[in-house]
């Protein structure tokens, strides 16, 4: 389970503000890559919520719905969500678009951090200092709150798209190429939220990745 390990060993270093910053969507064939950025103040949460705070992957949708809900409302609590969108991702390939979107998050915050705690080997530029921590949504807490506030917030983003593209099911695979989605793009076509770079698509468009 995630604790405030790395961010206690960050603020020896004379940090205060730790954001923690994590994404979703980075491999679904259809919909945008969403980034959430979070700063836990300390003493913000009770110790009864940080217990159930964990990797967005591992949570059952309506405790990652709660949980959002504590971490958006709670004073103590800071946070900033960023996405890129289809043509940013075909255009500037899906790491370098992730990127974007975790700097469209940090930006959102309104400060400035000390340091941006990241899932993952390889630091974005968020202006401010980076430590990137693999699997660090299931390690650190700030991460991992990060983790289900960008899962939260893309796959409302994904529910709300599906309204606008029936027969998809988006409500319920999110834009991933699940056996359903896959049949849906054979008998329905691509969309213009589809991503045309990523393999599965271009194939069906006939265009080559080189």
């Amino acid at each position: 389970m995630p604790d405030f390990t790395i961010e206690d060993d960050v603020s020896r270093s004379g940090a205060s503000l730790i954001v923690g910053v994590d994404e979703a969507g980075r491999g679904p064939l259809a919909g945008p890559v969403v980034a959430a950025a979070v700063i836990i103040s300390n003493g913000a949460l009770a110790p009864e919520i940080l217990a159930r705070i964990d990797d967005s992957k591992k949570m059952a949708a309506e405790d990652r719905e709660e949980i959002d809900k504590v971490l958006r409302t709670t004073p103590g609590v800071t946070f900033g969500i960023g996405s890129a969108d289809v043509t940013e991702i075909d255009s500037i390939n899906i790491l370098q678009a992730t990127f974007l979107a975790m700097g469209r998050a940090v930006a959102a915050l309104g400060v400035v951090p000390d340091v941006a705690l990241v899932d993952g080997n390889r630091p974005p530029r968020l202006g401010c200092p980076v430590r990137c921590v693999i699997g660090g949504d299931g390690m650190s807490l700030s991460i991992a709150a990060a983790s289900i506030v960008a899962k939260v917030a893309r796959d409302r983003l994904m529910t709300d798209m599906a309204g606008r593209f029936p027969g998809y099911a988006w409500e319920r695979n999110k834009g991933y190429g699940t056996p359903e989605h896959q049949v849906a793009i054979r008998r329905l076509g691509i969309t213009t939220e589809h991503r045309r770079t990523f393999a599965p698509i271009a194939h069906i468009l006939g265009t080559s990745l080189d």
